[in-house]
C-alpha cells in the first residue's frame, strides 16, 4: 500500500459548522485508511512539530468548486483574503515556515465546508490515494 507510512494532519472546529467536516470525516477515514496516522491538531498549538518537514493536511478550505490537493503555491493569489474559515494564520504559518526552510512541502487536501459527509468522503479516499 503506497501511503502506509503516510501521517495526516486534521485540522477543524466541530463547534463551527462550515469547519468542522475535515473532524466528522476521521472515523471512516480510518476505516479505509487504517494504516495512515489522522492527527487531529490545532495549528496554534506548535504546529507542525518540530522535524516535520513535508505535511499532508486536511483542512476546510474557501474558494474551490471541488475537494482538491493543494500546496502553498496554490495560495498566492489569496494572500490578503482569509482562505480558511478557522483561521487566516495559518497559511501565514506554513508561508513564514517555509520561507524560514523549517518545511520543505505541504501538500493540503482541501474540501469545501457544508458537503455531505457522504460526498466528501467519497472526494477524500480518492484524494489520499493519489498522494
Amino acid at each position: 500500500m503506497k501511503n502506509k507510512n503516510l501521517k495526516i494532519y486534521v485540522l477543524g472546529n466541530l463547534l463551527v459548522e462550515k469547519d468542522s467536516l475535515p473532524l466528522q470525516l476521521v472515523p471512516k477515514l480510518k476505516e479505509v485508511f487504517p494504516r495512515v496516522e489522522f492527527v487531529i491538531v490545532d495549528p496554534n498549538e506548535n504546529f507542525p512539530p518540530p522535524g516535520e518537514k513535508d505535511l499532508v493536511i486536511l483542512d476546510t478550505v474557501l474558494g474551490i468548486n471541488e475537494p482538491k490537493i493543494l500546496n502553498l503555491t496554490d495560495f498566492d493569489n489569496y494572500k490578503k483574503t482569509p482562505i480558511s474559515p478557522h483561521d487566516y494564520d495559518l497559511l501565514i504559518h506554513l508561508l513564514l515556515l517555509k520561507k524560514m526552510n523549517k518545511i520543505n512541502n505541504v501538500k493540503i487536501i482541501g474540501v469545501l465546508p457544508n458537503k455531505s459527509i457522504k460526498t466528501a468522503l467519497k472526494s477524500v479516499i480518492n484524494l489520499i490515494n493519489k498522494i
